[in-house]
């Protein structure tokens, strides 16, 4: 977010974009701006009513420090449960791949740097608050034998695997010309097809390989706002799920979606299910369904998140169906806890402890953390016209 509405890049499509982006992160790119980011992102999350979140952040320059510490660092200040994945490029456009140079790292390094991680951060118990799992990026940022030590790897520490999948067509041409296959067979192919695995986007897979995914209980996350500024398409959420698939939502990130509102993400997808697959296939309980037993399933915690239950965790949100916005809602308050709004939570509980309370943030840090973000995100970004931010509290 230290990008978001960046102008040269609110109308490219997927690989445009990225090229225009890799050099302004890996530029500025350190600890405080990573821990910034995740910070105010993750606050923008909560208010949203969201409780859990995972973050594919694949760039990790050698010079920019301990980037997945800084991440965490924040989650654990506001008191969110997070999944952060240790992503990865290792293929440069000197090697056929998409990102410059500078941008990534030695294959060895990163495998190296995804143990060290796993082994100082990971938390398999009931009710942790912090989960690894390892993310080499694309078929189009790391090559295939990265990806098959990765799933080896995270079979031996017995984490959860994650990188982008079929996300648009441009993936799928750099797949057919580079490894002879469609990107789904390339998962397939290097060990990926698994209940272990969850893909970002799956946008294009086509029905047979919808019915493989499924079988094989691979994990989606679902990112409606992106796939349609980036022009990606529609996913086949309906089918998805109807095969096996646990399917869960994602706000992505800067310049491809930036309103990162779990709510508005569910509203998106319940719509674009009714677009695609029909008015009837796609209602606001199986949105609800999506955005937390679904997100639960994807990150190999179902039961434990994502509902209310003896057993789970005490992660709760609330929200009020008062006033204009919801007068004359009668029928069915889940159908216009969705179809109304826009709408952002009054409370969020993570592991029983509040961190959003009548629409403000617990923490007191807010105006503080805005302030140095805003500092922060000019060193990434050419002069423009300045907006002032404001209060947090406004």
């Amino acid at each position: 977010n230290l990008t978001r509405a960046y102008t040269p890049m609110t109308s490219a499509p997927l690989f445009g974009w990225l090229q225009s982006l890799y050099p302004l992160w890996t530029a500025a790119l350190d600890e405080e701006a990573e821990h910034l980011a995740a910070w105010v992102g993750l606050a923008e999350l909560a208010l949203s009513g969201c409780t859990t979140s995972t973050d594919h952040h694949y760039l990790h320059p050698v010079r920019a420090g301990d980037l997945l510490a800084a991440e965490i660092e924040a989650a654990v200040d506001l008191g969110m449960r997070f999944h952060p994945t240790y992503g990865s490029m290792s293929l440069s456009e000197k090697d056929g791949g998409l990102p410059p140079d500078d941008a990534v790292r030695d294959e060895d390094d990163i495998l190296a740097e995804s143990e060290r991680h796993v082994a100082r951060w990971h938390d398999p118990s009931h009710g942790s608050m912090v989960q690894i799992a390892l993310a080499p990026c694309s078929p189009f940022t790391v090559t295939p034998d990265l990806m098959r030590r990765t799933a080896e790897l995270a079979e031996r520490l017995d984490v959860r695997l994650h990188t982008h999948l079929a996300e648009n067509a441009e993936d799928d041409e750099f797949a057919l010309v580079t490894f002879g296959m469609r990107p789904v067979d390339l998962y397939d192919d290097v060990g990926w097809l698994t209940d272990r695995s969850w893909g970002a986007h799956v946008v294009r897979p086509d029905p047979e390989e919808v019915a493989r995914l499924g079988a094989a209980g691979v994990g989606v996350a679902h990112c409606p706002s992106s796939n349609m500024i980036l022009a990606s398409g529609i996913a086949p959420v309906v089918d998805l799920r109807q095969a096996g698939c646990p399917v869960g939502l994602g706000c992505d990130g800067s310049s491809s979606a930036d309103s990162a509102s779990l709510w508005q993400e569910a509203r998106l997808a319940m719509l674009q299910g009714k677009l695609r697959s029909g008015a009837d296939a796609m209602t606001a309980r199986i949105a609800l369904e999506v955005a937390t037993r679904g997100g639960a399933g994807c990150l190999g915690r179902a039961g434990e998140l994502g509902q209310l239950a003896v057993g789970a965790v005490g992660d709760l949100a609330v929200w009020s169906l008062e006033g204009p916005v919801f007068a004359g809602v009668l029928d069915d308050p889940v159908e216009g806890w969705l179809r109304c709004g826009p709408l952002a939570a009054r409370d969020t509980y993570v592991h029983g402890r509040a961190v959003v309370l009548d629409g403000h943030l617990v923490s007191p840090r807010l105006d503080e953390m805005l302030a140095a973000h805003r500092a922060a995100a000019r060193r990434f970004q050419p002069p423009t016209t300045d907006i002032d931010a404001g209060s947090g509290r406004g």
